[in-house]
């Protein structure tokens, strides 16, 4: 046996990223190990709870995993200590009780440690403050792991026996299902109602403004039809204008907090068009640690699964020295920004940020992916804009009357950009926008240059993107941050819901199956019964409540509601849905199916015919090679580009996406550039010496999307 001199630490974290740039900071005398993940969990093909024995589970070893724990075991035994080193939250927890099970390491013993960024810095202190593994943590994420997984594994065979096999039920994503699927109820139902509005422009010789007429004397008219607007509008032409009331002020925008997981999900939908899936994949790699040129691998962001909005004293401190070595004085406040966070949030955790201030997005860009360049650079500008300064904008309302009549102007225009030099938050409504502001006093004449009745009619609610469905479930506390992208992703490949455009839009099957759902188990669909759940497993970790009795006492109400179930749902048939395309093998018209990877094409003759097909999109414009068909494609990471449906005989393939237009100067093939930020588009030139652009009209949706 080697001299104790001799031996190392090991430490084991989940993945071999992490592991590689932990491993980096602790240099010799120490081993970095990664477990990828979870090493044990319930079996996947029996339900793995005793409910007749207090509800304890049956772990078994993950598939897959017997030879890491083996090579695990190896080290361990030439080790002068393990230390536990998975991410900071129930789930790292979990991890690290399972392995001190397996390496029969005493959970009461200093064999965990917890780091909430991968820094030198960080994970040097963490390893001279080890600590017990907490238990309550550890039994939180028991409590929920078999709540899930009795929901999930009781009403499934149902659904599975009833409608169809594949399908799925859950705590979470049944009621995100039902949400959707209610939105989508509310619009159906919704009645449009018509109304009109007026503006007219108005001068008083050096300068034109538009106002919006509200009435006659101090009540607000309101106009439903064309013959009322054509009355009004007649009455305006005929009277004089004058101002009434001027009212100058100042509006301060202060700055957004940083990012939450769920802001930060909401956000790179808004502004990356990233689904909430890509986000959180992408920002595991950032802070898991990425190849940083001259710096090896380097842990680029905080831990990204956080509901806190607070920043240390450190991180303040750096966003306050960034911002006064870069920014001239009146961008920095006197004292750093502070901010409130939710109701019912843990703040277990900093809220997501960048590790160093010095590594600006520039300076790491040629290191890193498109995406995880803009990802990157969204996290980096919003920590420190929040340390920012508001913007103030100018305001100005007027009043003008005439004839009895009243019309009224709003406008501001900015005053001083604060952290709106730097960071700009998405919106999920058109924002509002900066005008010019007329120069009138009270008294003064003006002429109606132009009036002008405009028909509408009101809207329903609109559809939920991944962007407000995040949102409304944070409001309404469905589910936690490190659940709200699992659950989309589950939803849309159980086919229960479909994505159009960027809205979520439920299928038929996922609108049965909420029907089917809400008529025998209303409890586990109701969104308040739901939230309540969420509390009282909070509690757990919270108080140190037993995991047993919460269970037990959920369980009671759900066996009878189960048992009811059995006896009550009648077998269903959800037809698929045919499509126009022709089977080549047997003629049949092929049918539209949900597999792991989206929808196809297949045959309905199946099992006698196995034929299947995807599903082609072509996008009008034409090949500049061979004026063949271009085809929408995606490459094994799922991102887009564009080809032509001749391939291999041709090889035309783009990025972008071609257009039919040629430049007008060289004759050049073109293609579509987008700026979302800015909403503008153009037909540029694919001539590398040419470039020529043309600005166009923005899509009403990118093809790809």
């Amino acid at each position: 046996m080697a001299a104790a001199s001799s031996k190392y630490k090991l430490v084991i974290v989940e993945s071999p990223a992490k592991a590689k740039t932990i491993g980096k900071f602790l240099g010799r005398g120490y081993k970095v190990e990664a477990c990828n993940g979870h090493v044990r969990d319930l079996p996947k093909s029996q339900i793995g709870v005793d409910v007749e024995h207090n509800f304890e589970p049956r772990y078994i070893t993950i598939r897959g995993r017997g030879e890491i724990l083996e090579k695990i075991r190896k080290e361990a035994r030439g080790a002068s200590k393990v230390i536990l080193a998975t991410d900071p939250d129930r789930e790292g927890e979990a991890i690290s009780w399972h392995l001190a099970n397996i390496l029969k390491i005493d959970p009461a013993s200093d064999c965990r440690v917890e780091f909430n960024e991968i820094t030198a810095q960080a994970v040097k202190a963490a390893m001279k403050k080890p600590r017990p593994i907490n238990l309550q943590l550890v039994d939180a994420q028991q409590a929920r792991r078999v709540l899930d997984r009795l929901v999930g594994y009781k009403i499934s065979p149902l659904l599975w026996a009833k409608v169809r096999k594949g399908l799925s039920a859950g705590r979470v994503q049944s009621v995100a299902t039902r949400m959707i699927v209610d939105r989508e109820a509310e619009i159906d139902a919704f009645v449009p109602q018509e109304y009109w509005t007026i503006t007219a422009k108005f001068t008083d010789g050096n300068q034109k403004f538009v106002a919006k007429y509200v009435g006659k004397g101090d009540e607000k008219t309101e106009i439903t039809s064309e013959a009322q607007a054509k009355e009004v509008r007649d009455f305006l032409l005929g009277q004089t204008y004058s101002v009434t009331a001027v009212k100058s002020g100042e509006r301060r925008k202060n700055p957004p907090p940083p990012f939450t997981t769920s802001n930060l999900q909401q956000e790179a939908v808004r502004k990356l068009s990233f689904t909430t899936k890509k986000t959180m994949q992408i920002a595991q790699m950032l802070y898991e640690g990425v190849d940083i040129e001259g710096e090896g691998s380097v842990g680029l962001i905080s831990y990204i699964r956080t509901d806190s909005t607070r920043l240390s004293d450190e991180a303040l401190t750096a966003a306050r020295e960034y911002i006064a070595d870069n920014f001239s004085p009146e961008y920095l406040p006197e004292t750093p920004n502070v901010f409130k966070g939710r109701k019912n949030a843990q703040d277990a955790h900093e809220a997501i940020r960048p590790t160093h201030a010095l590594y600006s997005p520039e300076k790491v860009k040629a290191s890193l992916t498109r995406d995880q360049y803009r990802l990157y650079k969204l996290i980096y500008d919003r920590y420190l804009a929040s340390q920012m300064t508001p913007a103030v904008y100018e305001t100005l309302n007027i009043e003008l009357a005439g004839g009895g009549a009243q019309f009224r102007f709003g406008g501001m225009k900015k005053k001083f950009a604060g952290f709106t030099v730097l960071y700009e938050e998405g919106q999920d409504e058109p924002a509002e926008k900066e005008t010019a502001l007329p120069k009138v006093a009270v008294g003064d004449s003006v002429t109606m240059a132009d009036l002008a009745p405009e028909q509408h009619f009101t809207q329903p609610p609109p559809r939920y993107t991944e962007a407000s469905l995040v949102r409304a479930m944070e409001e309404k506390g469905i589910g936690r941050p490190s659940t709200y992208a699992p659950t989309i992703t589950t939803i849309l490949a159980r086919g229960y819901v479909t994505r159009e455009n960027k809205a979520l839009v439920p299928t038929e099957l996922g609108v049965l199956v909420t029907e089917m759902m809400t008529e025998n188990f209303k409890s586990i669909v109701d969104m308040q019964f739901t939230a309540d759940m969420e509390e009282e497993l909070d509690t757990v970790e919270e108080d140190g409540k037993d995991w047993h009795e919460v269970i037990e006492k959920f369980y009671g109400p759900f066996s009878e509601q189960l048992e009811a179930a059995e006896k009550n749902i009648e077998k269903v048939e959800v037809k698929d849905e045919v499509s126009d395309v022709q089977c080549d093998k047997c003629g049949a018209m092929m049918v539209y199916k949900m597999g792991r990877f989206g929808k196809f094409l297949a045959c309905p003759n199946f099992p006698a015919c196995r034929n299947t097909m995807p599903i082609v999109r072509a996008i009008d414009a034409h090949c500049p090679k061979c004026g063949g068909a271009i085809l929408v494609r995606n490459t094994k990471r799922g991102r887009v580009f564009y080809g032509c449906e001749r391939y291999p005989e041709c090889d035309f393939t783009s990025w972008d996406m071609p257009v039919d237009d040629r430049c007008p100067v060289c004759g050049s093939p073109m293609v579509l550039k987008r700026d979302r930020k800015k909403d503008i588009s153009w037909h540029v030139c694919t001539n590398e010496s040419c470039k020529h652009r043309v600005e166009v009209e923005t899509p009403a949706q990118d093809e790809a999307e």
